[in-house]
């Protein structure tokens, strides 16, 4: 998202589970997992490195020190939160869905509290930052999970209108390839 709202081109090559499960691909991987992202000759293979590196190239890391932090401190959050949900959704899925969007609005306050405080709308000074897109992708994820997700959370709904309406975010999710990508590997949403 942050490549296509600073009119970035990407190359995409989706890896299929079957492929990955054939072990090939795996293997070439520094980690063992995706994604791989290159540019020019730097490879990098952990997500979080891969928005900080794009937000720093792309001027979505904060204006001082102190706002890189801030992001940094944000982004934390918001995987904080993506790491119980990637739980859910790969080991306690047929479990766990009902007392996870139960007790997601514990998770979401925070968000709904730093927002509503917030004069530009963002997580962070009065630009968007890469902690910003990675909130409102993991945020389209919960509106799929629990579609209720942010009704008693007015700022929140308004900080995924918001971006969901910034011009290229909104041509990159009407497109017809963006709508077929799974959200998750397995399926489950």
């Amino acid at each position: 998202m942050i490549l296509a709202d600073n009119e970035q081109k990407l190359k995409e090559n989706l890896v299929s589970r079957e492929e990955w499960m054939k072990g090939d691909k795996k293997g070439s991987c520094l980690f063992g997992q995706l994604p791989i992202f290159e540019d020019g000759d730097l490879v990098l293979y952990q997500s979080n490195a891969i928005l900080r590196h794009v937000g720093r190239k792309h001027g979505a890391y904060g204006k001082n020190d102190c706002e890189a932090s801030l992001i940094d401190m944000m982004n934390d959050a918001v995987e904080d939160l993506r790491l119980k949900y990637i739980k859910l959704i790969y080991q306690e899925y047929e479990t766990g869905k009902e007392a996870y969007c139960k007790d997601l609005p514990n998770h979401l306050k925070p968000f709904e509290s730093i927002l509503s405080k917030s004069k530009s709308g963002f997580l962070v000074g009065d630009q968007i930052s890469f902690a910003d897109y990675n909130l409102f992708d993991l945020l389209l994820n919960h509106k799929v999970l629990c579609s209720a997700s942010l009704d008693s959370f007015p700022t929140l709904k308004s900080y995924v209108d918001k971006i969901a309406a910034r011009p290229k975010i909104k041509a990159l999710l009407e497109c017809e390839n963006f709508k077929k990508l799974p959200i998750n590997g397995n399926g489950k949403q």
